[in-house]
């Protein structure tokens, strides 16, 4: 681990450097925990194998602003960061493993998730089809209970003044309530027309708080921010999340799977409410409509379907549309940062947001 300079280059190499502290982190206690419980036998050690394999690949977004704001804000003991930021990470992984089940989906990042990795194990055995589909479930949700759980553990373990471990956990949970919040309104989402969806609302709720807000906060706290600057970064990392989040879904309709590793079928087919899709609806003409009505939502809509979806979504100018919403978070977020946020932790901020915002087509 290193100890940061408080400058722009500082903040990116403390970044840099400790996210491999993170990993190694993250990697212990799965380690630690597959060793637990060994009258539990094979299954809870190979739970916690495919769970650990969940945060492999990723962007590394979540411990990365906790380790920025901490860095960028006077901080000075990686030691006391990292298992923050690594209950970050774990927090993610709850979230992306619960998200699937719900989702349907059992490929995260190009390769099978937890639910994938369960049903890849049982292929070939006597169950019958329901049997394996409960055991896929099983797996599924009690393995985003154990990151859930890893997520309070991690800060609850490390070695910090009492204070800041009662709120790093109290952001937790309120990370946790918020998204949750975020996922009732996303899936009830069906109950309301697709043009009439609070979409940003889900935005801010599902992903903003838990992806940019509470890490912020978390490192903040570490460091010992006022509540002035403890403003600002909530304001910040709301905007900076849901950018991040209208161009995610734009990914998820039009990026390149291979790249991304997202489908770019899953979100049609669960007909998630997006700001894209609540746009496309609103604006698209009489036919435009009819195919968004016909594809959106259908489970076995193909490559064809999603690109005649496509196609309406950039003919009604809704890709465009959303895609500008986007950009306008984006340079809020950036007004905060130059305005209020102090440079060194500014220049790391807006430099991601460059990156965060490159990521769309």
């Amino acid at each position: 681990m290193v100890t940061p300079m408080v400058t722009v280059d500082g903040v990116r190499e403390f970044v840099a450097s400790n996210l491999d502290a993170v990993q190694a982190t993250l990697d212990e206690h799965v380690t630690q925990a597959m060793g637990e419980l060994p009258a539990a036998g094979s299954d809870y050690r190979n739970l916690w194998d495919s769970l650990g394999e969940q945060y492999l690949g990723g962007k590394n977004l979540r411990p990365s602003l906790t380790l920025a704001a901490y860095a960028g804000l006077g901080g000075d003991d990686a030691e006391a960061a990292v298992p923050v930021a690594a209950a970050m990470e774990m927090l993610h992984t709850a979230m992306l493993v619960h998200d699937d089940i719900l989702d349907g989906d059992e490929v995260r990042r190009g390769r099978p998730n937890v639910a994938g990795t369960r049903r890849h194990a049982l292929a070939g055995s006597r169950l019958e089809p329901d049997q394996v589909d409960r055991h896929v479930l099983s797996a599924a949700l009690l393995g985003g209970d154990l990151a859930l759980a890893s997520s309070y553990d991690l800060i609850s373990r490390a070695n910090l003044p009492a204070h800041h471990r009662i709120a790093c956990l109290d952001l937790v949970t309120r990370a946790i309530r918020t998204t949750i919040a975020g996922e009732l309104l996303d899936m009830y989402g069906d109950m309301v027309a697709p043009e009439d969806a609070n979409s940003l609302l889900v935005a801010e709720l599902k992903t903003a708080t838990y992806s940019c807000v509470v890490p912020l906060l978390a490192g903040a706290q570490l460091a010992g921010a006022d509540p002035t600057m403890v403003g600002h970064l909530e304001k910040l990392g709301a905007s900076l999340g849901l950018s991040f989040q209208l161009v995610d879904d734009d990914l998820g309709v039009f990026g390149d799977p291979e790249v991304t590793g997202k489908s770019v079928l899953s979100d049609l087919r669960a007909g998630k409410r997006t700001e894209l899709l609540r746009l496309g609806f609103q604006q698209a003409d009489e036919e435009g409509r009819d195919i968004l009505v016909a594809a959106v939502g259908n489970p076995d809509l193909d490559e064809a379907g999603a690109q005649r979806v496509r196609d309406v979504l950039i003919a009604s100018g809704a890709r465009h549309r959303a895609l500008r919403v986007a950009r306008q978070h984006a340079k809020t977020a950036r007004r905060i940062a130059y305005e209020r946020i102090p440079a060194p932790l500014s220049g790391y901020l807006t430099s991601l947001m460059d990156e965060l915002e490159g990521r769309a087509s």
